[in-house]
Order: C-alpha cells, then structure tokens, then sequence
C-alpha cells in the first residue's frame, strides 16, 4: 500500500469492483465493473519469458560464481535506469510545494539533485536518441518522430549495447526508445525488450466511453480520446502499472544472478492523456493548484518560437481552435499533477524491490525524463519550443557509496552526459563517439563551478514532411538564454531571442535581442552555437 505524507483524503480502498469515472467523456453515470473486465498483465507469452528468462539467470550464476571463485575481478555495480516521459520539475525535491512525490523525494535524498539538466530537443524521439547514443541530434540527423538513430550512424553503440558488450546483463520493459516497433533495438538489449509499445494494449485508458473511442494502434478509430481520466481502478488497470509489475520481478530474477544487470524501466506518464488511478487525482485540490504563472508569450517573441499546440488539440475534449477554457485548463493541470504522483507509485515499488532483494547497495540508479513540458505557461501546452519549461528536466543519480548525500547541485548539465557519466562510475572503458562529460565531478562535489553552458535546439514547422525549414538552436548560460532561429543547412538567421533567466527562474518574460545594450552579449552567446547541419539531401528526408 502507498504511504504518502499527509493526503488531503483517504485514498479508498481496492474493492472487489471499481468505480469508474471520465473526464469529458463521463456524461453518463459511473461504470462499475468487475477485476475479471481489467486487462491481464502478464499473457502467458510474457510469463514464458520470464521462466526462461530465469533459467538463463540461473545458468548465469553458475558460471560467473565459478569466475569469482577462480579470483575475478569483483562486480561492478548494477544500473536501473529510469526514464519518464514529459516529465518536468513539479517534484518535491524540486521545490514544487504542491507535488506529492515521496518516492523521487526518497531517493533524491540518497543521491544527487541536477537542478539545472537540460534534453538536447523537447520532443521524445530524438531526445532518447540523443541519449542513447550520446550524441547530439545534429550528428544522429534525427530532429522528429520518423527516423531511427541509426538510418544516419549505423554503427552506432547504444549506452546499454555499451554495458551488453562489458559483460552485463541488459534488459528493458517499457518506453525507452520511442514507441512505434519500428524504433525497436535489438542490439541494445540482451533479450526482447517488454513493453515497449502499446499498440493493441489498452493502457491509455480505463473508462469505456474513452475506450470506445480510442483504439490502438489507430485500427478502427482515433488513437485519442479525452485528455484526462481518473478511474477508481487499480494501478495495472494502466500501462505503467503493468510496467511496474513486471520490472519488480525483474528486478527480484535479476538481483539473484551474478551478473551485473542494466535494466531500463520506461514510464509514460504524465505524458497525454492524464490518466491515473483516483486515488492520485484524490491528492490535490484543484481549487488549490497554482494559478498559472506567465500565461502569455514572452514579450518580443518571435512568431516561429511558438505553435499551436496541436498535441493537446487532438484529444477529443479539448478545443481545436482558440484557447482552452478555464475548466479545461485546471482538468489538464489537476491530470497531470494526479499523473505524476501515478508515476512516483510505480518507480517506488520498482525501488522497493530492489531494496526488498538486497540489491539497492550494489545498484546505481538514475531517473531522466526526456524533456519538460508547458502547462498553460506562455500560452502553451505540451512541449516542442527551445524554451526553459521545455528544455529544463529532472534528473536524480543516486550510486553505492554515494558522497554527498541528498546534495543538489545547480551546474549547468544536459541529458548527453549520462551516458558517459554511467560509464565512468562503472568503470566500463570510455565508448568512441560519445559527445557528453561525465557528471561525476559534480556528484562528488555538487558547489563546484559548472561547464559554462547547455545547450538544446528545435525545429520549425513541426511536425515536418519534407525536413525542416528553420532550426532554433538555444544555449542556457548561468543568466541568460539565447535562441537563434536559422534556414535550415545555412547560418542565415531569421529570429534572435535572448531572455534573462538567473538561477532557477522558469520563465522567459521579454526577448532582450535587439535591445543596443546587449549587442555584445549577443555576439558571444551567439559563437557559442554549433553551425549547424548540412541539408538533407532528397534521400535522407524523413
């Protein structure tokens, strides 16, 4: 059962039948319905899997205890990693006063706090990409959601391929790549992923008009349906339940074996729709929920840093045009705060099995989420901007032994550098190619000075077609964030954008650039930039 400190009411208990409620699709009175309505979480393919899965364990053991036994070298440390989708930095141990996170909390308070983490591009395809391999979106030439990392650099190592070919076991359940199969990739784990797509699962939703609506996979209607649901169901009535059950017991196989593991957990909310059990939504008061700050554009913001939001308008409870209204507005907002806290649940039970194997002292874990997200700030939603809220990302690294407990640090990092900095404090060989820094100077001294920027980028249209026409590359410096927008495979720039942002601050307020008293500063945040790609040629074009 989750503890969470101080609930503003008593979650209900899990009966033999749920009540079911929708958002913007709950005209009708409640549903209730039996556990035997629910999905199963476990087909009898993927408890296959998992018998065989332990026999491959076992044998494991056997040879590797025969390699200690001779005198081996001693096991490095197991890695969980975890990433979350849409993840921005409304937690605890952020500072979010209205966030009920207490397992991130936990685990922030045994490890080390990147206050300032930036993704390279605030969309999930290239962001996780980007991470995976350690390169930046411009030499992957992966800015969208169509093309592989490896159409470009086939060759390519992925971080966990990295781990795979230095003798760990490597698995996956959940998103980690993007969804779609065709993202899959084999070389990168030791046996199929899990998981990690949802066509022909219904885990989006749990409330039958939604699911009358949604079909996965598009087959014979929308993939979307409201923007937010709270169900009175159980947790694995939704996908990252599933997800959570089946890593607790891969996390329970993998912690008996002898070899070390990599195993990456994927978690999809709160990305759209909001969909979590009520007992989350029960946490928070919408009439209590922040107003939102900064509700228009910057001021001076050039048209091609904005958009329409379009994400958001595909859900079939939110407007197609014009702003959402103010009811729409806080159901959206009390989602994905509910989604959150559905999120933290699940990566708890993870941690509480690892803890429970006796594996949480010899297991390095980290937590990403692949870029932030907008929630009526500056008048928009979701994500795909350069801007702060967009690019500024969760990121908590806790590791055995860890020095400097709990410590956060405010140095100016980027999401590129976890696969280098999870190499380094394995002591796995340096992998070719790899464009980050390892962070562990910072873990082990979290006041020390920074690297003197971070930079990310976005393109425009978007989504494109035909490849894009403008490129925004941004670089966030200890004070300032400056964008400059230019026609794609050229330097010709078309929109400049600089905007004060000391220490923490969120929120872009009024663009500087043209402003005559920041011409210098604008040329040196300017050569700070990459040039940028060539063209594609007509071949390369997603």
């Amino acid at each position: 059962m989750l503890t969470l400190p101080k609930p503003r009411r008593r979650a209900p208990a899990v009966q033999s039948a749920y009540r079911v409620t929708g958002l913007g699709h709950g005209g009708g009175p409640p549903v209730t319905f039996a556990p035997s309505d629910h999905v199963s979480f476990f087909d009898p393919m993927s408890l296959r899997r998992i018998v065989q899965r332990g026999a491959v364990a076992a044998a494991a053991v056997l040879g590797l205890g025969a390699a200690v036994a001779a005198g081996a070298a001693p096991r490095p440390p197991n890695v969980l990693f975890i990433v979350i989708d849409d993840l921005r930095t409304n937690l605890g141990c952020y500072g979010d006063p209205v966030a009920i996170t207490p397992h991130l909390d936990r685990l922030a308070a045994r490890g080390t706090v990147f206050r300032r983490a930036y993704a390279q591009i605030a969309v999930c395809n290239p962001s996780r990409a980007s991470v995976m391999t350690g390169r930046r979106p411009d030499t992957l030439r992966v800015w969208d959601l169509n093309v592989h990392f490896r159409t470009h650099v086939l060759d390519v190592v992925t971080l966990p391929q990295h781990f795979k070919n230095h003798g760990y076991r490597t698995e996956a359940v959940g998103k980690i790549y993007h969804d779609p199969p065709k993202f899959r990739d084999a070389p990168s784990w030791t046996v199929p992923a899990e998981l990690d797509d949802t066509e022909g699962v219904r885990g989006k939703y749990a409330h039958p008009d939604n699911l009358k609506i949604y079909q996965p996979g598009g087959q014979r209607g929308p993939e979307k349906a409201a923007a937010a649901e709270a169900a009175d169901v159980p947790d694995n009535a939704y996908i990252d339940g599933w997800v959570a059950d089946f890593a607790v017991e891969r996390v329970r196989v993998l912690a008996a074996q002898a070899q070390p593991f990599f195993l990456a957990v994927g978690i999809r909310r709160p990305h759209l729709p909001c969909s979590a059990p009520q007992r989350f939504w029960d946490l928070y008061d919408p009439k209590k929920l922040r107003e939102i700050p900064q509700p228009q554009p910057p001021q001076g913001a050039p048209a091609v840093a904005l958009h329409n939001f379009v994400e958001l308008r595909g859900y079939t409870d939110m407007p197609k045009v014009g702003p959402l209204s103010p009811e729409q507005a806080t159901a959206v907002r009390h989602g994905y705060y509910a989604a959150t806290s559905f999120c933290d649940a699940q990566i708890g039970r993870v941690l509480d099995a690892l803890r429970d194997a006796k594996a949480d002292q010899s297991t390095l874990v980290v937590v990403w989420s692949d870029h932030g997200f907008h929630l009526g700030e500056h008048g928009l939603w979701c994500k795909t901007t350069n801007y702060e809220l967009d690019a500024r990302v969760p990121l908590i690294i806790a590791r055995p032994g860890q020095p400097q407990s709990g410590a956060a640090t405010t140095a100016l990092v980027e999401l590129l550098d976890l696969y280098p900095t999870l190499v380094d404090l394995c002591g796995l060989p340096a992998a070719p190619g790899v464009e980050g820094r390892s962070l562990r100077p910072w873990m082990e001294a979290p006041n020390r000075a920074g690297p003197p920027a971070a930079f990310s980028q976005f393109a425009r249209p978007f989504p494109f077609k035909d490849g894009a026409e403008t490129m925004g590359y941004a670089v966030r410096t200890d004070s300032h964030r400056y964008i400059e927008w230019r026609r794609f495979g050229t330097r010709e720039v078309v929109a400049r954008e600089l905007y004060a942002l000391p220490g923490d601050a969120l929120y872009e307020t009024k663009n500087l650039a043209e402003l005559p008293g920041e011409a210098a500063r604008v040329r040196e945040l300017a050569g700070l930039l990459p040039p940028g790609p060539a063209p594609l040629r007509p071949a390369e074009r997603p």
